[in-house]
């Protein structure tokens, strides 16, 4: 593996900020600019790219897009050099990861009354763009964004909508269920949607959609189709990092965990938001 496709690879393991559609998203722009950079041979593409599907395990968008990259390259025509023809299937990828991210944003509109106020855990690049959808049409509404930690998302989401004229109170996870009242209606992001009526978030989305269902407040998770998977709550891999990003005190009976994502049951929300339309469960079409 060559020092750029090492350099990619590095990246999106040591991403804490991205959101998992966004990581996905930048980890093809990487490769492409990989490829048009210099003559690529497939083994080497197959390598990073094998190793980027195994990269994130919480994160499937990301291995999902990879792998859809590899069922569109079809019989390569010269293996010493794939970049002029692999680029374009990685190209047309990002597009549908566009399209997929478009498409979720325009049916969540749907379901925001005006005036509302909307409270969100971490930073999902599928709810940012819904925001982001919300302010253009001027559609009025204001935000209760939690700080995130560790990582802290939630100060990037602050700032975001501060730029775009939002109001946002951002508040520490442990006020969740304190701020709930407040709430009109509750989205969250999502990483990976399970098999078996399970999804994969940031940790403190379980507390988040408890608060939600003891308060009766509407809670939609946005979760286009690349975040698909064959995976259950019991088989899928649930990335732990390093416990010094929590600063804990150290001593030789303290154990810090730090495991950043959780799975969360969806009989707990009132439904999914995807590119294929709104789903409320049990799991039936809305539209």
């Amino acid at each position: 593996m060559d020092n750029k496709a090492r350099a990619i690879l590095e990246t999106t393991r040591e991403d804490r900020q991205s959101g998992a559609t966004q990581l996905a998203r930048q980890t093809l722009q990487a490769v492409q600019h990989w490829l048009v950079s210099e003559s690529i041979p497939a083994d080497a593409l197959d390598e990073l790219l094998e190793r980027l599907i195994e990269a994130r395990p919480s994160m499937v968008p990301l291995a999902n897009a990879m792998a859809r990259c590899r069922e569109l390259f079809g019989p390569w025509r010269d293996r010493s050099n794939v970049s002029e023809q692999a680029a374009p299937v990685v190209r047309s990828v990002l597009e549908q990861l566009a399209r997929a991210n478009e498409r979720v944003a325009l049916s969540a509109f749907e379901l925001v009354p005006e005036q509302a106020t909307i409270l969100t855990h971490s930073r999902s690049s599928q709810v940012v763009a819904l925001f982001r959808l919300l302010a253009a049409r001027q559609h009025p509404f204001s935000v209760i964004c939690t700080q995130s930690s560790p990582g802290n998302e939630g100060f990037t989401l602050a700032r975001e909508l501060d730029e775009l004229g939002v109001p946002v109170t951002l508040i520490t996870d442990a006020q969740t269920g304190l701020f709930m009242a407040e709430a009109d209606i509750v989205f969250s992001g999502c990483d990976t949607w399970l098999s078996d009526h399970y999804f994969v978030n940031k940790s403190g989305t379980y507390l988040l959609a408890l608060a939600a269902r003891d308060q009766g407040k509407p809670l939609w998770v946005l979760a286009d189709s690349f975040k698909d998977s064959p995976r259950t709550c019991q088989s899928v891999a649930l990335e732990e990092m390093a416990p010094e990003e929590l600063g804990a005190p150290t001593g030789a009976h303290i154990r810090a965990r730090n495991i950043y994502f959780e799975t969360v049951p969806v009989q707990l929300v009132t439904g999914r938001v995807s590119d294929q339309g709104v789903f409320s469960f049990p799991v039936e079409p809305r539209r």
